[in-house]
């Protein structure tokens, strides 16, 4: 069974330094949303901070909007402003600090790529590549390019073939 997620019935506000937005009324005219779920201490989420940074860049003239998430309440706002600034990041930054994202997004992990149209439908949830098989075995470059995939159909007007891929990552803390 295929799990279809909606977000657009329930509003969205996301923060960041002290001013909330809804990313779905603010790129209303996106082809799709790119949330990415990073954590500043997490050393794979950090790693890829570079290739998300390329599809960031890639994607954009595409009308595809990047958005990175961060899902866990202990960071502070400056904390990831500096994070921000150290991994040379030039996409939007917000802080889902109730973790409402994170939960409807269905991520557990960090980093964890989650796309949606700009109805809220939730086309693809995964990992970024595969060069993390698991945790402590990596590839020199990756084989698969999941993200990129799911992203290169949605600009051809295809349909994205992998809708789920397992992510390898730092888990997210959820409150009990």
């Amino acid at each position: 069974m295929r799990l279809l997620l909606l977000l657009s019935a329930f509003y969205l506000a996301l923060c960041t330094r002290g001013a909330c937005a809804d990313p779905f009324q603010e790129h209303k005219d996106a082809k799709a949303l790119v949330f990415v779920f990073i954590s500043n201490e997490c050393p794979i989420a950090n790693r890829y901070a570079p290739e998300i940074e390329r599809l960031h860049k890639r994607y954009a003239s595409n009308q595809i909007a990047f958005i990175l998430v961060h899902s866990d309440p202990a960071e502070t706002q400056q904390a990831i402003d500096k994070h921000t600034r150290d991994y040379s990041y030039t996409c939007a930054v917000v802080r889902d600090t109730d973790q409402r994202l994170a939960r409807k997004a269905g991520v557990t992990v960090t980093p964890e790529a989650v796309v949606f149209l700009p109805d809220g439908k939730r086309i693809y949830r995964g990992r970024i590549d595969n060069r993390f098989e698991a945790f402590g075995k990596a590839r020199p470059e990756p084989t698969q390019r999941d993200l990129q995939a799911a992203l290169d159909a949605i600009v051809q007007g295809k349909p994205v073939r992998k809708s789920e891929t397992r992510a390898i990552g730092c888990y997210i803390p959820f409150p009990k």
